[in-house]
């Protein structure tokens, strides 16, 4: 018999707010966190559209030889991880006591490895790299850090998924409490801000240059949208099985009911139609559910020409008629990228837990193929107890979660 896995506390670092409760609010007033970034436009970026999002100053939390090793993505994932420990009532003292697991998504770690590199260049002294330079350049720097800091000793595990690094990381997570290998693990994902780490992709003119209305560019499944905005900041969870937040008297927020996945084994950058259909039709399967019993899709769509297109294929093919609402929280928050997986789960749970959904922003001519679905383009209140959740990411990988209010 596998165990139930249920969520039982969450935190967010997020250009829509850095608690639960400013978030929820942004996410119903439809509030947008795309700027502008004078950075971007003096280095000569094509999009100079971003997320705005502060790197948090943590000197009064943690020591300087604790920060040394930490990245900007490790920071905003320090933060989130403080808060969802908080809000499952877990504390240091629990955490010495018992085996708690961690498993967060990151998949790059830009300046570290472009400071390092300019300094062995200049000046021919690996020495003047630092000693922190290492651990904040792997991609497994968010777990090194949070392993360290929260004296973790459970699963120690970094996904690098590209875009569904963060619900892959959910996702594991569950299956390894379902199979009694873990009680509690606390999983997530993280995205660096800085304009470094998307350089590239302004570079093949993945991005919107809606220059002008920031907050307008950003506009899945519509018919006029022109490429994503680059966002990010981390977001946490805390799950473990149903019998230990019994045991615990923890609070128990709501049930991961499945986790579907799939590779596209396609073109490594455009994605294709029956990955993500295997993707949701597995999640559908294993969580033993009708589609009816489905409220609401928080969607992959990232605001790209073909992404969105083959998704809203994807979700048509699986749901056919069935008129559930889908929405992309990324019309508010951009493109978060390898936290986008464990964000979206935040975001959908709050508007779960207040009854409403948060409206498809920009969203104003539906195209040939989000024609077929239930897209709303403003908020709407609406009672749901299931949503599910898709994450998509480059080379094919594909992530779905179903997930239950309790």
């Amino acid at each position: 018999m596998y165990k139930r896995v249920v969520i039982t506390g969450m935190g967010i670092y997020s250009c829509l707010g850095k608690t639960l409760d400013e978030v929820r609010d942004s996410l119903y007033t439809g509030k947008s966190g795309i700027v502008v970034d004078p950075q971007r436009q003096e280095l000569g970026f094509r999009s100079p559209l971003t997320a705005y999002l502060e790197v948090p100053d943590l000197k009064k939390e943690l020591s300087r030889s604790q920060r040394v090793y930490m990245p900007e993505q490790a920071k905003y994932a320090y933060c989130a991880t403080v808060d969802a420990l908080r809000a499952a009532q877990i504390d240091q003292d629990f955490l010495d006591k018992n085996d708690v697991g961690l498993i967060y998504g990151n998949d790059s770690s830009t300046i570290p490895v472009m400071e390092s590199c300019d300094k062995i260049r200049e000046k021919r002294d690996t020495t003047l790299c630092g000693s922190g330079a290492i651990f904040q350049s792997m991609n497994s720097t968010v777990t090194m850090n949070l392993g360290c800091i929260f004296k973790l000793r459970g699963i120690n595990l970094s996904v690098s998924a590209a875009c569904a690094s963060g619900s892959h990381a959910i996702g594991l997570g569950a299956l390894l409490i379902q199979n009694g290998l873990q009680d509690i693990v606390v999983c997530g994902g993280a995205q660096e801000v800085n304009p470094f780490a998307v350089g590239s992709f302004d570079g093949i003119s993945a991005f919107s240059t809606r220059i002008d209305n920031p907050t307008q560019a950003c506009r899945p499944f519509d018919r006029d949208r022109d490429g994503l905005v680059p966002g990010g900041g981390a977001a946490t969870v805390i799950i473990e099985s149903y019998e230990s937040a019994v045991r615990r008297g923890a609070p128990i927020l709501a049930e991961i009911l499945s986790y579907g996945f799939s590779s596209n084994g396609d073109h490594i950058s455009s994605p294709n139609v029956d990955g993500p259909t295997k993707s949701l039709q597995m999640a559908i399967a294993r969580a033993g559910i009708n589609l009816n019993e489905i409220g609401y899709i928080n969607a992959h769509a990232t605001s790209t020409k073909v992404g969105d297109a083959n998704e809203a294929k994807a979700i048509y093919r699986v749901i056919g008629d069935s008129r559930i609402e889908v929405t992309s929280t990324k019309s508010q928050t951009g493109h978060e990228m390898w936290m986008a997986g464990a964000s979206e789960v935040i975001y959908s749970m709050l508007m779960m837990k207040n009854d409403f959904i948060a409206g498809n922003i920009n969203f104003e001519n539906p195209d040939e193929d989000s024609q077929h679905l239930l897209i709303p383009s403003k908020t709407i209140n609406k009672k749901f107890d299931t949503f599910l959740s898709n994450s998509f990411g480059f080379g094919g990988t594909n992530s779905t979660l179903i997930i239950r209010n309790l």
